[in-house]
């Protein structure tokens, strides 16, 4: 069994037989992983190579290699629900339309940050090779307000920021994280750098920006809580050390919606409390759920659950009962 965590899937046109490639290319990696119909310039000679590592948070870094092409992104083909944001980069001048506007042509590195919920097709004329990252929606929504105000997004490659994200992308790529938690702080990193690249280019302006990155991150904070209720030992300072951020910062981002780090928690684990004293049955002790959702004795989770719902465990069960 492989000890990667992360590994690097890989798809090519040579691993088919030659008669095989040019469907190969068509119905599965056109269609089925790229969400194109595609139309080699050569069929005969028709080559493409590409890979991916899929990570945390619902991000992908990849990379691909194609021979001239046209790629076409229809509108049968948005029945397939794919909503993400591509940034893509490449080696070599291309054109691209979107939404059935006219095309226009993009320089070798400058980027294009693209909705794949629109129509768009692009048109490779020389060997290509793309570069650049799949990012999840509603996240990167969450950072950059208002970025879906646009379809796409035509970023040079000298804007502020865009070197930072794209040599943090390739040094990615290149050294896969061995751990879920450096995944985890890598993938975040990803999502930060895009959204202060996105700052410029984005109606509404970096502050607006800065406090949506702040609620995004409170949510990822919170998926981590929820995550690891079961632990009695789970602290301020463990969540801070996953996250990459200080504890103070956590404290910061639980005021500013009126409750504390402590509270949160607290209210979790009571809520998963009544959850599994409702569905647990005859078999599943009051004594075994506390300890489950991380209290050290029965009762202090007796007394704040009695404080949160205005009844006992024992009232709830029996009530489900």
């Amino acid at each position: 069994m492989s000890s990667i965590l992360f590994p690097t899937r890989r798809l090519s046109t040579n691993d088919v037989p030659r008669q095989e490639r040019l469907a190969f290319a068509h119905d599965f990696l056109g269609r089925h992983i790229g969400g194109r119909v595609l139309v080699p310039a050569d069929p005969e000679n028709f080559r493409v190579d590409i890979e991916a590592m899929f990570l945390p948070s619902g991000l992908t870094v990849g990379q691909g290699f194609y021979s001239p092409v046209s790629g076409t992104r229809t509108r049968d083909l948005l029945q397939d629900g794919c909503e993400q944001y591509l940034l893509l980069i490449h080696n070599q001048d291309y054109e691209i339309s979107i939404e059935g506007k006219a095309a226009f042509k993009v320089a070798a590195g400058d980027v294009v940050f693209l909705s794949e919920g629109t129509c768009n097709e692009f048109r490779y004329g020389k060997p290509t090779v793309v570069g650049g990252v799949s990012l999840d929606r509603h996240i990167i929504a969450d950072l950059a307000p208002r970025l879906e105000l646009e379809a796409s997004y035509l970023i040079p490659s000298s804007a502020d920021g865009m070197p930072l994200l794209a040599n943090y992308v390739e040094t990615l790529r290149r050294h896969p994280p061995l751990s879920v938690k450096v995944a985890a702080m890598a993938a975040r990193h990803v999502y930060d750098l895009t959204s202060v690249v996105l700052d410029g280019f984005v109606r509404g302006g970096a502050e607006r920006n800065e406090r949506s990155k702040a609620v995004a991150r409170r949510r990822l904070i919170q998926q981590d809580i929820l995550q690891g209720l079961s632990d009695p030992g789970l602290s301020i300072d463990a969540v801070a050390r996953r996250q990459g951020v200080t504890p103070r910062y956590i404290q910061r981002l639980f005021e500013s919606e009126g409750r504390t780090f402590t509270e949160f928690v607290r209210d979790a684990r009571l809520d998963l409390a009544y959850r599994l004293l409702q569905e647990g049955g005859d078999s599943y002790r009051i004594t075994t759920i506390a300890y489950d959702v991380g209290f050290s004795d029965l009762s202090t989770f007796s007394r704040a659950f009695r404080q949160r719902f205005n009844a006992t465990p024992s009232d709830v069960k029996r009530s489900a009962q």
